[in-house]
């Protein structure tokens, strides 16, 4: 429906953005990181998905390109709806959320108000059942490295299958990765520079 909404923010409250566009003011469903973010009376952009239904149509904006896709990516998790999910991403980051699934980390994700340890686990393991369906699919011919590194359980390989939780190809993350100093950082931040390179391409 919409790609994103850009505006001035006339009103802010607990989860709430209200985005004024041409006199029209969105109010957009949000996490507390994106709320952080922004400054009443200033002009933002807030990336969006529209949760249509018979009885309401709810808007939910990001401050990044890739907050809106750990929220896609999560309201794909069967029990997961749009509060959990928002629940989650105010409690944690994109690259928090793709390290908890690699690690099999249930309490980066309990620490989501409403988010139970069931749904944690649930969450964890369909993400890495979507993982490991995507890295099935990486061709050792077309990406040799990232997964070679998987195969090792190096950082390299964290990084690649972190990435590949977030929805990215195995070529994207590949391109990226190359241009990355993997070892004079931590994996958080080898992914949060990946995500960095990976949005502008």
């Amino acid at each position: 429906m919409f790609y994103y909404l850009e505006g001035k923010i006339t009103e802010m409250e607990p989860g709430v953005a209200v985005v004024d566009c041409g006199g029209v003011g969105f109010a957009v469903n949000t996490t507390a990181y994106t709320l952080s973010r922004l400054k009443r009376g200033e002009k933002a952009r807030l990336y969006t998905y529209c949760n249509i239904r018979e009885d309401a149509f709810d808007i939910y904006g990001f401050a990044s390109l890739n907050e809106k896709r750990s929220f896609e990516l999560l309201l794909g998790v069967s029990g997961v709806g749009p509060k959990a999910a928002l629940s989650i991403l105010s409690a944690t980051t994109p690259e928090a959320l793709a390290m908890a699934v690699i690690a099999g980390d249930d309490k980066t994700l309990t620490a989501a108000p409403g988010v139970g340890k069931k749904l944690a686990q649930r969450i964890i393991l369909e993400l890495k059942d979507k993982l490991a369906k995507d890295v099935g699919e990486i061709s050792f011919r077309d990406a040799p490295a990232p997964a070679a590194a998987l195969a090792q359980g190096s950082k390299l390989g964290d990084a690649t299958a972190a990435l590949t939780v977030l929805g990215y190809g195995s070529a994207e993350i590949a391109a990226a990765l190359k241009q990355i100093d993997l070892e004079s950082l931590s994996l958080e931040d080898v992914i949060r520079q990946a995500l960095k390179l990976l949005l502008r391409q």
